[in-house]
């Protein structure tokens, strides 16, 4: 295959080397957007008359056609190029002759490649934050569906306070929530062209960079040359969101794999997102949440590559950032199918309602409240606090529940307590009386869902 470089060397290139400066296998991704900035980057050359406007039309039919057979998957890529831009101008010079030399005009492969992948990370940051908004829309739908069913909440990972299941849901879409706006801040990271700086320091032709930025849909030109050729800032940016993202996936799985164990017993999980044992014939495991979980590690893997990468990089293009890629798509490829898996998993989850009504009757679950309707009464917060820890002390010496001590026993203890606090020893109205903002109270977590579903869209 010819080089794009190989007008000053004579010799072969070693086999090895071959092998190892090769990147076709990964940037094959990149196809159509090489083709769609070369689109541009001919209309531009044509605009500004640094070739005439016959070439310019010619080069874009050309890439048109080129970008057709791409879309329509007719396009196979060449293993034997050293990349894909080499592999596409030589298909281009093959379907219009010698007029495809003038395409490199004014344009490096490092400027290339850089707008290349700006194009692809913009179509995938969409991409990914649909994929995000139809988790948070099966979760809505998930939580509208069990609006109504109080469970334990849980720090520590010791039962704390009744919440509603549905509050605990929501507060996934609120992590997810987050994660949409940091991919729009990516966004706007990446939406500078670098396409014009050249090999690293611009061009002495008459260039118009604005004129290709709008045809290519970036907000602005990037402003230092050296810089636009070695940054791959959005890069880092946009695997720090990614990893983020996986970060809250992993810990709604954990919240799910417990409350599908036998300990538990609070979800189970449909044969189609379950698996088995190949010894145990009782086993049913979960191991798509597990392996969302631990798919988590390898993200995190893939920021701390690039990251490391980039670290010892001196000013402009150096060779190093052939590896930028292979972790941003294989980061985008898990994410994704990650997304895809836990909207099948949140679709085929049923809520045990009777395990669940069973592990609310513990008293350690209503002690805050009875504390704050000690409160209510005239009491100090930590006076109220100590006074419920002694009771709750006493009720699991005696192996006997507080709503069953008399109410002359609790007055020994406080001579506030009246026979309505028999009322707050009760999950379903601990999150009725719930009042802050933001709470697990029915009408707050009623409000949210609404919100969310103005917000994302009916489900």
């Amino acid at each position: 295959m010819t080089k794009l470089w190989g007008g000053r060397f004579t010799a072969s290139l070693d086999p090895l080397v071959e092998v190892l400066t090769s990147s076709l296998s990964v940037d094959w991704r990149l196809a159509k957007h090489d083709v769609i900035a070369s689109i541009a980057h001919a209309k531009m050359l044509g605009k500004c008359r640094i070739i005439s406007a016959a070439d310019s039309r010619h080069l874009v039919r050309g890439l048109t056609a080129l970008l057709k057979e791409i879309l329509t998957g007719r396009f196979v890529v060449n293993r034997r190029a050293e990349d894909i831009h080499t592999d596409l101008l030589e298909r281009l010079e093959k379907k219009i002759g010698p007029v495809a030399k003038r395409l490199h005009t004014a344009r490096s492969r490092n400027d290339q490649v850089s707008v290349d992948l700006r194009l692809y990370g913009k179509e995938a940051v969409g991409q990914l934050d649909s994929l995000v908004a139809a988790t948070q829309r099966a979760l809505v739908k998930f939580a509208k569906a069990h609006r109504a069913v109080v469970i334990p909440g849980y720090t520590h990972l010791q039962r704390a306070q009744p919440i509603l299941l549905a509050h605990q849901v929501l507060a996934y879409v609120e992590m997810l929530e987050r994660d949409r706006r940091r991919l729009q801040e990516v966004l706007a990271a990446m939406d500078a062209l670098p396409l014009g700086a050249g090999a690293l320091a611009g061009t002495s032709l008459p260039i118009d960079r604005a004129y290709a930025a709008k045809l290519l849909g970036f907000a602005r030109v990037a402003e230092n040359s050296l810089d636009a050729v070695g940054d791959r800032d959005f890069v880092v940016e946009l695997l720090s969101a990614i990893a983020l993202l996986g970060m809250h996936l992993s810990r709604l799985a954990e919240d799910w794999i417990l409350y599908t164990t036998s300990e538990f017993g609070f979800f189970l999980l449909d044969d189609a997102v379950a698996t088995g044992s190949s010894l145990m014939p009782h086993k049913k495991n979960p191991d798509v949440l597990e392996l969302i979980r631990g798919g988590t590690g390898i993200l995190y893997g893939h920021l701390v590559a690039v990251l490391t990468t980039l670290k010892g990089l001196p000013t402009s293009y150096q060779r190093d950032l052939q590896w930028d890629k292979a972790p941003l798509f294989g980061a985008l490829d898990l994410i994704q199918q990650e997304l895809l898996l836990l909207q099948r998993v949140i679709a085929h989850v049923r809520v045990n309602r009777e395990r669940i009504e069973a592990s609310l009757r513990g008293d350690s679950l209503w002690a805050t409240d009875v504390a704050e309707y000690l409160v209510g009464k005239g009491l100090a917060f930590r006076d109220a606090h100590t006074i419920v820890g002694r009771l709750i002390r006493l009720s699991e010496e005696q192996r006997r529940p507080l709503s069953r001590f008399s109410l002359s026993e609790l007055r020994r203890f406080a001579a506030q307590f009246d026979a309505d606090v028999f009322r707050r020893m009760d999950a379903v109205r601990s999150v009725h009386a719930k009042r802050s903002s933001g709470s697990t109270n029915p009408a707050q977590v009623a409000r949210a869902l609404a919100n969310w579903e103005r917000k994302l869209g009916r489900v």
